[in-house]
């Protein structure tokens, strides 16, 4: 990885117009910060974990902005990449119709009422969903104005 970020004077007006606008996620607006604190074309210099605390951001992110630059440019560090982790699971009709369905039915052996967490388990025994967590159950019901107080 090269040494020491020196934007072009098109990059910092790229970079400094799209802070201006405030129209960009604030992820985005870090790192353009980031970059412009990082710039060492205008005779400049800071440690990256004093441009962390002038930015408040990790001193990791800022090293992963450094490294992103290097390795594809302006574009490389402002895209924001699919962020890792699973995909979020789409509640389809026919998954809510199921939901429903359970909701209305009677309680499992020993319990009063269903709650979130017997939910999400049963639509997973039931291979309705491959898995599904309580609190996407509980959204799914709010949106749907369901109760489980009932």
């Amino acid at each position: 990885m090269a040494k020491h970020i020196y934007l072009k004077p098109n990059e910092r007006t790229e970079l400094e117009q799209l802070i201006k606008s405030g129209n960009h996620a604030v992820r985005t607006m870090a790192r353009a910060r980031v970059l412009l604190l990082l710039d060492r074309s205008e005779g400049l210099t800071r440690r990256l974990m004093d441009v962390a605390e002038a930015v408040m951001v990790s001193y990791t992110t800022v090293h992963h902005v450094k490294r992103r630059y290097f390795e594809g440019g302006l574009e490389n560090v402002l895209q924001d990449k699919h962020r890792p982790g699973r995909p979020p699971l789409k509640m389809t009709g026919e998954v809510e119709a199921q939901l429903i369905a359970l909701t209305c039915s009677e309680a499992p052996a020993g319990y009063d009422r269903w709650t979130l967490r017997l939910l999400a388990n049963r639509l997973v025994e039931m291979e309705i969903v491959e898995s599904i967590s309580h609190v996407a159950v509980g959204t799914t019901l709010k949106k749907m104005n369901l109760s489980l107080g009932g």
